[in-house]
């Protein structure tokens, strides 16, 4: 798909028809194609305590939907529509991307998620896969027959990542890698992990420098502690290396260089959870609306009442105003802009935003809030995870600060 509109010099807030055209079309595959096998699965995939072993992974009829999902938007041309037609994507721009993203998080379906690559599946880190790793790893990826997981984060080094402990020793011509990570997400169930650990002391190589990536099979690593999470139980876990071989193929990118290369796609990580956390705050917002039209109180419906209007009202506004820095960040990084402090500022405010509208809506709902056969506490837990990952809400206002002149 060619380049939209949207990308264009000047500034318009309308959507290109041939975005729209997509959205209407995921629309329609959510409608036949991911609503029928949700409704199949039924409290399966909404009650926690049916969708998940006892030791919190997810059960295998789960996981067998997710990958039927990733499938069928593949082959559709959703799934990793955002990658360059080189490696099998569309190439669509970052503006429809986002917009996608948030059109997906607007849906009360279990199994939406999955129509759009998440963390599971291919980003443009993987797009640097040379020979044998093409086909061995970023073709499956791009079919969704294959997922991944990011490891980076290791159990003392959070936001602070070039600090990594996990290292990788060149021997002949093999590497050895021995490390923990921890909260990698889908790493109980990816086919291969993308790990970064040192591979030149900071002293030589620089704090940013000296750390490499390399593809790390299934079979290769052990799993641990499963981070059973609230909100998401079963999706993370810690990754255990220990005297690992890896052949130098296996080497993502090039060697000392995987830090950059991964901040360069850190935008794009910070567009999609915005995205998201806009799309879920306008869906909460509308139940919300619909809920205060029709629930009555003391021979009024609520909606009369300020205490609840205005908890609407502001939510509106803020989600609004998260979409709009939404729009701008991404319409940014189509222009090759890094949109660093406009990235920071997209992911602090909308997923603080979504936090503020999630604990409204539950509270506007009263007990029914709390219910878990409804999607209000699910969005509640995802909103307070979002303002930890990708870096927390005090790691954004310091880059925020930063860019603005401020010495830090």
């Amino acid at each position: 798909m060619a380049r939209s509109a949207e990308t264009g010099s000047g500034v318009s807030f309308g959507t290109a028809d041939e975005t729209e055209l997509i959205l209407e079309s995921l629309d329609e595959f959510v409608e036949q194609e991911v609503e029928p096998l949700a409704d199949e699965l039924g409290e399966t995939l909404t009650n926690p305590r049916l969708g998940h072993e006892p030791d919190g992974r997810l059960t295998d009829e789960v996981l067998e939907a997710k990958d039927e999902v990733r499938r069928k938007s593949a082959e559709a041309g959703f799934y990793a529509m955002n990658m360059p037609e080189a490696v099998g994507g569309e190439d669509v721009s970052a503006v429809t991307w986002y917009r996608a993203n948030k059109r997906l998080a607007t849906k009360d379906v279990p199994l939406a998620s999955d129509v759009l690559a998440g963390p599971e599946g291919p980003k443009p880190l993987l797009a640097q896969a040379e020979g044998q790793q093409v086909e061995r790893y970023l073709e499956p990826a791009m079919r969704g027959e294959k997922t991944t997981a990011f490891g980076q984060t290791e159990p003392g080094v959070g936001s602070d990542s070039p600090n990594m402990e996990t290292r990788a020793e060149k021997d002949g011509d093999e590497w050895e890698l021995n490390g923990t990570k921890q909260w990698i997400t889908n790493a109980p169930y990816a086919d291969f992990i993308q790990v970064f650990a040192r591979t030149t002391p900071q002293e030589e190589a620089g704090r940013h420098g000296g750390i490499t990536c390399f593809i790390v099979e299934e079979d290769e690593y052990e799993i641990g502690t499963l981070n059973n999470a609230v909100g998401a139980t079963g999706v993370q876990a810690e990754v255990h290396l220990d005297d690992v071989r890896l052949p130098a193929d296996r080497v993502l990118g090039s060697v000392d260089n995987a830090f950059y290369d991964a901040m360069s796609f850190l935008g794009l990580g910070r567009v999609e959870i915005g995205a998201t956390a806009v799309g879920h705050a306008e869906g909460l917002l509308d139940k919300a609306t619909e809920y205060a039209n029709e629930r009555e109180a003391f021979g009024e419906h609520i909606g009369r009442y300020q205490a609840v209007s205005h908890k609407i009202a502001r939510g509106r506004a803020n989600a609004m105003a998260a979409d709009t820095v939404g729009l701008k960040c991404a319409w940014l990084l189509d222009q090759g802009d890094p949109a660093i402090a406009e990235s920071s500022i997209l992911k602090w405010f909308a997923t603080n935003a979504f936090w503020e509208i999630a604990d409204d809506v539950v509270q506007l709902h009263g007990a029914n809030g709390l219910a878990e056969e409804n999607l209000f506490m699910d969005r509640l837990h995802r909103a307070r995870i979002q303002r930890i990952v990708e870096g927390t809400d005090e790691i954004q206002l310091n880059t925020i600060a930063k860019q603005y002149g401020v010495e830090t």
